[in-house]
């Protein structure tokens, strides 16, 4: 049995804008081609291929064969991926990242993600993006190690070598589950929350390790991500600081209680846009960064040393 001989994307260009336009002569007014060159060139397509992809006895609009639904299919999967090749590389020609890496600090509000990379994803479709979530200081060691090109971080990311850009801030308040003590009770005592189990944040990266910011408790269980914090806080094992949009409806459904404590009050936990000094980010990089500031308000602009954060827990 003969093998089939290799199309041309020519030809599988005009099959797709056949079946696009309905028929040859559709075809060949999209393609500014006389009728007879779209005929001819899906005859030399059936005979390179082996296969009959219309049906043209039965009907008189073309209609395709099973072999020619087939055939339909893969000749648009490349006509995408050379669509796709040619937009990456007038991308690439006019500077823009092929992919970035970019590294978010989970107490970056979900709306502010999902504006951000909504519209990011409109402006670059093009572009590749890698997505990582980490806690505290280890989104500053991705940036550094050259893991990320750019980093939402917390504070405490003010260091040699990072280029700092203020996104803002979000609220931190003390929490716990309605059946918790301090919900049920002197939550409004000074000391109150030390004497129960305080759920906090762990730092996987040594930049901010043994740092400890409104951390009351002597009792204290310490967990890698927010959504195991959220858990634990939810089923009534311990109190801790969460990011009030987080638990926005947690509070406002009563499955989570904001507690009024004197010595653990709410905070605002400060955001900044990070990349190295050294490595200036592409017009994709840029666009995120500015978008992320633009959220902030008009007030948002470069970090200094003097920005400490208010809460961390």
């Amino acid at each position: 049995m003969p093998e089939p001989g290799t199309p041309t994307f020519d030809q599988l260009r005009v099959l797709v804008t056949v079946v696009e336009a309905g028929s040859f002569a559709g075809a060949a007014r999209k393609l500014n081609r006389a009728t007879s060159v779209i005929s001819y060139t899906i005859a030399n397509l059936e005979a390179q291929l082996g296969v009959r992809l219309f049906d043209r006895e039965t009907t008189r609009k073309p209609q395709l064969t099973d072999a020619g639904r087939m055939v339909l299919a893969e000749a648009r999967l490349v006509a995408n991926g050379v669509d796709s090749l040619r937009a990456k590389t007038r991308g690439l020609l006019q500077g823009i990242e092929s992919e970035l890496h970019i590294v978010l600090d989970t107490f970056l509000p979900e709306h502010r993600v999902i504006d951000a990379l909504t519209g990011f994803f409109e402006a670059f479709p093009t572009v590749a993006l890698h997505l990582a979530v980490e806690t505290l200081g280890m989104v500053t060691q991705l940036v550094l190690d050259r893991r990320a090109m750019i980093g939402v971080s917390g504070p405490y990311c003010m260091m040699d070598g990072i280029e700092i850009v203020s996104i803002g801030s979000v609220r931190l308040i003390p929490a716990a589950a309605p059946v918790h003590p301090l919900a049920l009770a002197d939550a409004n005592m000074p000391g109150a929350g030390r004497g129960h189990i305080q759920l906090v944040l762990t730092d996987r990266s040594q930049l901010t390790a043994g740092r400890e910011v409104a951390v009351l408790s002597s009792k204290t269980w310490r967990l890698a991500d927010l959504a195991s914090k959220h858990m634990l806080m939810k089923a009534g094992i311990g109190w801790g600081y969460m990011p009030e949009p987080f638990i926005r409806d947690d509070i406002d459904d009563g499955r989570l209680i904001a507690l009024n404590m004197p010595d653990a009050p709410p905070g605002d936990y400060s955001l900044h846009a990070i990349h190295r000094t050294d490595t200036p980010p592409g017009p994709a990089a840029v666009w995120l960064i500015e978008r992320l500031r633009a959220q902030a308000g008009p007030g948002a602009a470069k970090a200094s040393a003097n920005d400490a954060p208010t809460i961390m827990g």
